[in-house]
């Protein structure tokens, strides 16, 4: 089956942050192209933007290596080196370890979609930039703390319920 048929492909919304922190993805959605393909050594997903919307909080990958390339639209990549102007056809690298936290940014009024391929890895950590947050994942899902590891506070997160 190496054709996939992306129409049966089921779309994720939102993310996977806590609390209202997920709130901040409105306007984001994906297909796991590569888990759809059955690859199990890296991930190939295809996110888009509605006008508005944001990638992630900015961030970075210990264990991981990232690959982005735009396929539709115009966004914004911001980095610790500012702000990026991306059409199709443009990529961006982030390699697992450089502490360069990174996000993509939809300022127009039109959709945009951007292709990530990423590493694949038994656990990971990531840290976000503008926050005292990091996240590790392993087999049993993903855990969100403070960056020393203690629990995040309600002022970070918000509740679930707001």
């Amino acid at each position: 089956m190496p054709k996939l048929d992306l129409d049966s492909i089921e779309r994720r919304i939102g993310s996977v942050y806590p609390g209202r922190l997920n709130a901040a993805m409105d306007g984001r959605s994906s297909l796991r192209l590569g888990d759809a393909g059955g690859l199990s050594q890296f991930g190939v997903n295809l996110v888009r933007l509605e006008p508005g919307a944001m990638s992630s909080l900015r961030h970075y990958h210990m264990e991981q290596d990232e690959f982005v390339m735009v396929t539709e639209g115009a966004l914004v990549l911001i980095d610790d080196q500012g702000e990026h102007p991306m059409v199709p056809g443009d990529c961006a690298t982030f390699p697992a370890g450089d502490p360069n936290g990174h996000q993509f940014v939809n300022r127009t009024d039109a959709p945009a979609t951007f292709l990530v391929v990423g590493t694949r890895t038994p656990t990971e950590t990531a840290y976000y930039s503008d926050m005292d947050m990091m996240v590790k994942q392993d087999a049993s899902g993903f855990a969100f703390t403070r960056k020393d590891g203690s629990p995040l506070t309600a002022d970070q997160i918000g509740d679930d319920n707001e």
